[in-house]
Parts: structure tokens; sequence; C-alpha cells
């Protein structure tokens, strides 16, 4: 019974890793099988502390065989280690209440977009000649078309015949208007601009 309900949980937990996450299809079949795995080493190992101590070492050498992954892939592994523990030890309905717990509370966390930051910044990069001034040279397309906009890096590029301009900025709708990258472009003498969003550091 605690291995069924731990190759269940492990599904679920493997589900809700997918949802609206990008994931490797070996990472999430590892995740299904981890709490059964797990659950079967605690009960091999239960009041047996030289194969606790055993087990410890064999989960380090893996640990730092593995390549670091994404916070929310590092939390997926405790959600489903714990889950696991909880069945090893016999305590089923634990893990399956637990579960519930925290699928719901990822879920809420998700839908609220929970540290989503603005969904308007975007890193904006225009490249220039060396000829043009780049300080102030935007500020009146960067009033009309973003909320905020400010100078983070200034680099020069192709043996110093031009600048790159690193911008944070902050658009007013949730787009960007086709109108402003061609307002940029004819300021910056139709040279590369590059407009996405901010790229973010997940690993843990």
């Amino acid at each position: 019974m605690c291995t069924g309900v731990s190759l269940i949980l492990g599904l679920a937990i493997a589900g809700l890793c997918m949802y609206k996450s990008r994931y490797s299809q070996s990472f999430v079949v590892t995740l299904a099988m981890l709490p059964a795995v797990v659950e079967l080493v605690i009960m091999l190992v239960n009041g047996n502390i030289g194969a606790g101590v055993a087990v410890a070492g064999t989960f380090g050498l893996v640990r730092f065989r593995s390549v670091a992954g994404t916070a929310r892939e590092i939390g997926m592994i405790f959600l489903a280690m714990a889950i696991g523990l909880a069945t090893g030890m016999g305590y089923v309905a634990l893990a399956v209440l637990f579960f519930c717990i925290m699928a719901a509370f990822s879920l809420i966390l998700s839908a609220v977009r929970f540290g989503g930051g603005n969904a308007n910044e975007r890193d904006l990069k225009i490249t220039i000649p060396e000829s043009l001034d780049y300080d102030g040279l935007f500020n009146d397309l960067f009033q009309k078309y973003t909320a905020s906009a400010e100078l983070e890096r200034v680099k020069t590029s192709n043996m110093g015949t031009m600048y790159e301009l690193d911008y944070k900025i902050v658009l007013k709708g949730s787009s960007v208007p086709k109108e402003f990258l061609d307002a940029l472009r004819c300021r910056n003498s139709n040279l590369n601009i590059v407009c996405g969003r901010p790229v973010t550091k997940e690993s843990l």
C-alpha cells in the first residue's frame, strides 16, 4: 500500500512540476519514481544506524555528480523526498494530506504570479554609431512609449566604432509597439535593436 501511494503521489508531483513550466522527460520520470525509491530505502534502513549512514553517503555522491537544477526543480525533488519519507515510515494519510496542501499552495502562488515582478518589464539593447551622443538620445521616445526607462550599461563594440546601450524599461502596455521600434531604428541609423523579457537566474 505504501509503495502504491508513493507511485501515485510521485505521478501527481510530476504533473505539478509540468504545469506551466519547462521540463525534460527524464526529469519528470525520475521525479515520479523518487517517492517510491525513498520509501523503500526508509523501510530497509529503519532502525539500522549503519545502513542509514551508508545510504546518506550514497545520496551525497549522487548530489555531487549531478548538475544543479532550477529552484523549482530542487523544490519538487525535496517534496518528492518528503513524500517518500512519510510513506516509508507508514504515514500514508499524512503524505497525501501534505501533498494536497503543497499542491494547492503552489497552484495559488502561480495563479497570482507571486514574485513574478512587473509583466511589462523588458530588457532593451540598442546599438548606435560612435558619432551619436547616447546621453538623452531616446528620452522623448521613452516618455511616449514607456512608463520608466533606465540606462544600465554602455559597451563599445566593433573596434570602438559602435556603442551598445542596455536599458531596463517598463512598457505602458503588455506588448512592444511596432511604432516604438520603428522610431528607435530611425534614431540609431537602423542598427541592431533587441527587446525581450528579462532573463531570470533560477538556479539554487
